[in-house]
């Protein structure tokens, strides 16, 4: 009777318990093409529903998030991914033309649904050629459940991307790097902060008339974010660079590292944050300084030298009550050197998993698979490959061609997992006269622990190596270290952090360097992992890895009616 009697309290106990329902977020979007002036220079760019960059997306862990995207875009193809979100038993809805789905054609509407279950700070933008630099993209804020806390406190909350800006169309620049010989895309015309920047058109070689590009146009003015003396800001600071490596700095102001990709970081304390396309950070700001006058808010050009032909993106912080336009009365401070490695790679260092909240990962690894970065010329053409393999997006995409058994469409030789690393001298450009083109994939065992370490070389030209931020879709992944030269495969990954590494799913590869993560292939799917610079993943950079088909659910129709999947749509 006693047990009876204790189960029935304990039954009313959870039923008094209150349970945070999960909400459905609905979005109804539209794009299209648009003439905007966002750095005074007028251009056709993408709009969501007439802005860019385009509606923060709100919801709150658990949530279901539909959006049905119209694509008025006339001539253009598109596809939306939904950057970090991990699309757990959705994985046709990554959005990854290619990989996931087939293009969204113009006038078609696609709805995508799926649910957001980390709170964090995300991204969407498109992935359907280089279509993401014209201006499609934006933010994804996931909170907490209601009655939960973060383990910091600020009494504001705000959205900043940081992003690059060509003046040339995505279609110009995809035409230069197919061609032979090989036109570069350059360096961009103005650096963007929250969709706003300054071109100086004064200064154009040759001249601009007024209708193409004027300074007094206010839909250029600068963006200006209003702040109260004595509070606490968490700035969620995000990139969507087509090219660029940024720093990120506040005029006399210090900021506070909490989060990375959806992760909280163990806090430490930064003047200058450096910031790779497609990471996400988010920083506390304190508003402790003179309230009498605004402060610049700058991101500056880093990894490239570019800062003669790129000027830094200007905002300003805005102390209330003063005027959001009222420029400061100070120079904009300048930055770090572009070419300062040392202090990147000791930010990347620094960043470990919050006390209370480190998510251990597996002690060892059933698969090591080692990605060589170079630069390569297949067939007159300039490429970037991955162990001399320069990658190629199929027109079938994976993820139907492997469900509907045509496997056929893609090429069925396993990609290499390494290369010859005794002989290979990442300081030297080499050759590779043997590098190939493939659309192969890499599987992998469900469930299993797969380590990846990307080794980053010398590109074509002598003496040269980038900055890659490689980006993982679907999954998270441990941060096990990064390094200086050549990895060692016997003695480096002794030294790999398996006490508090931070979970990200974009990582930067520092020049003439390499990192080195675990993730769980647990996720059934397709999945791409790829250079988040857009001319770099166009000219072959990336892989993409299976785990689990016979796992995945049947697919929606909405992904079909490209390649040889035209025969699986309805009549």
């Amino acid at each position: 009777m006693m047990k009876f009697l204790a189960l029935c309290f304990f039954v009313i106990s959870l039923i008094s318990i209150p349970i945070a329902e999960a909400r459905i977020r609905h979005y109804k979007w539209e794009l299209k093409y648009e003439y905007k002036s966002p750095d005074c220079y007028k251009k056709l760019v993408i709009t969501i529903n007439g802005r860019t960059p385009g509606p923060t997306i709100l919801a709150q862990q658990n949530d279901t998030v539909i959006v049905e995207v119209k694509n008025s875009l006339l001539t253009a193809n598109t596809a939306i991914h939904w950057h970090g979100i991990r699309q757990i038993g959705t994985p046709w809805f990554d959005g990854t033309e290619g990989f996931t789905q087939c293009p969204i054609l113009p006038g078609d509407t696609f709805v995508y649904k799926f649910v957001v279950d980390r709170p964090g700070t995300y991204l969407y933008h498109a992935h359907y050629g280089m279509q993401r630099e014209e201006g499609l993209f934006g933010s994804i804020r996931v909170a907490l459940p209601d009655g939960e806390s973060e383990p910091f406190a600020y009494n504001y909350d705000r959205s900043i991307i940081l992003t690059d800006w060509y003046h040339k169309s995505s279609f110009e620049q995809a035409v230069g790097l197919s061609s032979i010989p090989f036109q570069w895309v350059g360096e961009p015309q103005s650096l963007l902060i929250q969709g706003k920047g300054r071109f100086n058109c004064s200064a154009a070689n040759p001249p601009m008339k007024a209708d193409v590009c004027n300074n007094t146009n206010p839909e250029c003015s600068l963006y200006s974010t209003t702040v109260v003396p004595g509070k606490t800001y968490r700035l969620r600071i995000s990139s969507l660079t087509a090219l660029s490596a940024l720093s990120f700095q506040i005029e006399g102001h210090n900021m506070t590292v909490v989060e990375a990709d959806g992760h909280y970081v163990e806090p430490f304390v930064v003047k200058n944050l450096f910031i790779y396309s497609g990471e996400t950070y988010s920083v506390l700001l304190y508003t402790d300084q003179d309230p009498a006058r605004n402060y610049w808010v700058t991101t500056n050009l880093v990894s490239r030298n570019a800062t003669a032909t790129t000027p830094p993106g200007l905002a300003v912080l805005n102390y209330y009550p003063n005027h959001p336009r009222r420029s400061p009365p100070t120079i904009p401070p300048s930055g770090p050197m572009w070419n300062d490695v040392d202090s990147r790679f000791n930010q990347s260092v620094a960043i470990r998993a919050r006390k209370g909240h480190v998510y251990s990962p597996p002690a060892t690894s059933d698969r090591v698979i080692v990605l060589l970065n170079t630069q390569n010329r297949v067939n007159g053409k300039t490429r970037w490959s991955v162990n001399n393999v320069s990658y190629d997006i199929p027109h079938t995409p994976y993820l139907i061609a492997l469900k509907e058994n045509l496997l056929h469409t893609f090429s069925q030789t396993p990609p290499p997992e390494g290369y010859d690393f005794a002989n290979y001298d990442i300081y030297v450009n080499q050759s590779n006269t043997n590098a190939t083109t493939s659309d192969a994939i890499y599987r992998l065992q469900l469930n299993s622990t797969v380590d990846i370490v990307l080794q980053n070389a010398n590109m074509i030209n002598p003496k040269n190596s980038e900055t890659h931020p490689w980006h993982l879709h679907g999954h998270d992944f441990w941060v096990l270290g990064y390094g200086k030269g050549k990895f060692d495969p016997i003695n480096d990954p002794k030294k790999y952090n398996l006490v508090d590494p931070i979970m990200k799913n974009t990582v930067p590869v520092h020049p003439y360097g390499w990192t080195a993560f675990r993730f769980k292939a647990d996720n059934p799917g397709v999945w791409a992992f790829h250079c988040h610079i857009e001319s770099h993943f166009f000219m072959g950079m990336g892989v993409a890895f299976e785990e689990g088909i016979e796992r995945v659910g049947k697919l929606p129709s909405s992904i079909v009616g490209c390649g040889e999947t035209k025969h699986l749509l309805k009549p």
